[in-house]
């Protein structure tokens, strides 16, 4: 059995974003030689998240305010977590929404997708360099 590892950095310059990294993980899977297993991605940060969904404009403006409306940001005094002098309550909350990690098939050297399924880093607390975990394995 093959085992792979690499970590995906992202450095994104708002307080949130989606990114479609379905590419990076395609190039992992590559690089991995798997023809046949799984692939785990992870979010190695609490404030952010990996799913899979759609990578449609409108659909992710509606995570955006569907999120916003479950977890504000502001006031930032509602957090009792805030009170330890950060301002990200709502990002832990968001993340826990949206997910830790996902996991996809690998069959015959490809991601064994469903119809439009991509693969997303969701930041919830950006504005500083975070990491997501590629981990592969099989034959």
């Amino acid at each position: 059995m093959k085992s792979y590892r690499k970590e995906l950095w992202f450095h994104v310059p708002t307080r949130r974003a989606f990114i479609n990294i379905t590419p990076q993980v395609e190039e992992c899977l590559r690089e991995s030689g798997v023809r046949e297993g799984l692939v785990l991605v992870n979010a190695m940060h609490i404030t952010a998240s990996v799913f899979i969904n759609d990578d449609e404009p409108g659909l992710h403006y509606d995570f955006e305010q569907w999120l916003e409306g479950l977890a504000p940001h502001e006031p930032v005094s509602r957090y009792r977590h805030n009170r330890t002098g950060e301002d990200n309550a709502d990002a832990h909350l968001k993340r826990q929404i949206m997910g830790r990690e996902v996991v996809v098939a690998v069959t015959n050297g490809r991601l064994d997708f469903g119809p439009w399924e991509q693969i997303f880093y969701g930041e919830f607390d950006g504005r500083r360099a975070k990491r997501v975990l590629v981990k592969i394995i099989g034959e």
